[in-house]
């Protein structure tokens, strides 16, 4: 393991991220809401730092190897939410470091939990910078850097293979790795200016359509309203918002190959998406038909429209919001929040498990029950045409096996703090799968429970983020042997 090397990329990273606070610097000198110090502070101080993490170092010239790129990731992701915490601590009185740092950090992971209140009323810098950290977030930091290390003189792949969520880690858009974070980047973007377009088109004003573009993008949840979504009161708005979101919980490989190719066909041959779209579907339905036969909406056609709009926005974990599914009668607030616990396809921008590893885990649990039935018969996992090793199907389930582990160890550590079993239960699921929302006392925002679960939810954020391995990894003894 090269440390000096470690040193030296933290550094180059440290001092890339350092800009992110001067955008939401000049928003607040066009809103004049006086919160620019803060950001123009909080820039020096971060760029400060990384100059003098890189300095010492800059001329260690290393091969960076897999263990190296581990630790690079967790690292930064740590050192990163120390330091976007920075702005909103020194540009808000009224915010202690520990609600800082978690706002920040459940930005910059797609978590979408938040503790403030009083949005509509927050000068304009401290919200877009939020929004901001989502939509950097999205695609993940590491991962838009590699475009940029290779000029550096640093090697990417060991980042890539830590950062990108998903079971396959291995494959590629493109034969270099600098050449695949550019895809990926273009394509985000891409998707990020049209759903901007498309808000503002439909009404919304352009600061919340560029604002609104970020989180949908990086299927996030922060608005700039307290009302999220249904301050707008739009169902062009709405319907914008789901068809984003749904194409954002797509594997980005699709939509890199529908942009090649010209073509959509390979959305709807994909076993994964396909069976992401069934599930939609059938929460959708069992969601509005429930809202319609209890009479929860007069006109059934608000029982449509919140029913399709939340099941999406659950599903994917974006965690946006028109109505409060957690008041919603009989099975529907477990029925979408456990929906959130599969999340979109691997190689997506959502939260959770991911579709592959359910569709898998599924697949397997099949297999096993006609082996009851045929002992000596042998059968073959496939997804679509493709036979899935056994190799993979053990790492599927050697994953489900930690998460659960990790879901109910965190789910203590809050009941231990003193939080009720619905708040633990459903806070610890939103945060390990990057959902946003929850139930209880949380299910409007997180600004009322102690500071000890707000640290703890905060490591269940960055297990989700890194899909639980990346940090576990490096806390083995064998992760430190030579």
């Amino acid at each position: 393991m090269h440390l000096t090397v470690i040193l030296r990329v933290l550094g180059i990273l440290l001092m890339l991220f350092s800009f992110a606070s001067l955008p939401s610097a000049f928003v607040s000198l066009y809103y004049q809401d006086n919160t620019y110090v803060a950001f123009f502070v909080a820039f020096a101080c971060t760029f400060i730092v990384g100059l003098c993490c890189w300095l010492p170092v800059r001329k260690h010239q290393h091969e960076l190897r897999t263990r190296d790129g581990f630790l690079i990731v967790v690292l930064f992701w740590l050192v990163l939410g120390f330091a976007a915490s920075l702005p909103l601590y020194l540009a808000m009185d009224q915010i202690t470091f520990t609600d800082a740092f978690f706002e920040a950090f459940s930005g910059l992971t797609t978590t979408g939990a938040t503790v403030l209140t009083g949005l509509d009323n927050l000068p304009k810098a401290i919200l877009f910078y939020r929004q901001q950290l989502q939509w950097l977030g999205g695609i993940g930091i590491v991962v838009l850097a590699v475009a940029v290390l290779p000029m550096l003189g640093v090697g990417g792949m060991q980042l890539y293979r830590a950062e990108t969520p998903g079971p396959v880690k291995d494959s590629k858009l493109t034969p270099r790795i600098t050449e695949t974070a550019k895809a990926l980047s273009l394509i985000y973007l891409w998707l990020t200016i049209i759903c901007a377009l498309a808000y503002w088109v439909s009404g919304m004003g352009l600061f919340d359509a560029i604002c609104h573009s970020f989180s949908t993008i990086a299927i996030g949840g922060y608005s700039t309203h307290d009302a999220s979504l249904g301050y707008f009161d739009s169902w062009l708005i709405e319907t914008i918002a789901v068809f984003f979101m749904l194409l954002a919980s797509a594997n980005f490989s699709l939509h890199f190959i529908a942009w090649r190719k010209r073509s959509l066909k390979h959305y709807f041959v994909d076993p994964e998406f396909r069976f992401f779209l069934f599930v939609f579907l059938a929460i959708a339905v069992i969601t509005v038909i429930t809202l319609a036969v209890t009479k929860t909406y007069d006109d059934p056609l608000k029982s449509f429209r919140h029913g399709v709009f939340e099941s999406v926005s659950i599903l994917t974990t974006t965690g946006f919001s028109t109505e409060s599914f957690a008041s919603w009668p009989l099975l529907l607030p477990i029925l979408l929040f456990s929906s959130a616990v599969m999340g979109g396809c691997a190689g997506s921008t959502a939260g959770g498990m991911k579709v592959a590893r359910v569709l898998l885990i599924i697949k397997q649990g099949y297999r096993e029950i006609k082996r009851l039935i045929h002992p000596q018969g042998v059968f073959l996992i496939k997804l679509g045409k493709k036979p899935v090793s056994d190799k993979v199907v053990q790492a599927v389930w050697g994953f489900f096996s930690v998460y659960t582990l990790v879901y109910i160890m965190i789910m203590m550590l809050l009941m231990a703090s003193g939080l009720d079993f619905e708040t633990s239960w459903s806070a610890a699921g939103a945060s390990l799968n990057n959902l946003g929302p929850g139930l209880g006392d949380v299910a409007n925002h997180y600004g009322l429970i102690n500071n000890f679960s707000k640290w703890v939810l905060c490591l269940a954020m960055l297990l989700g983020r890194l899909e639980i391995f990346t940090l576990l990894v490096i806390l083995t003894p064998m992760f430190w042997r030579r």
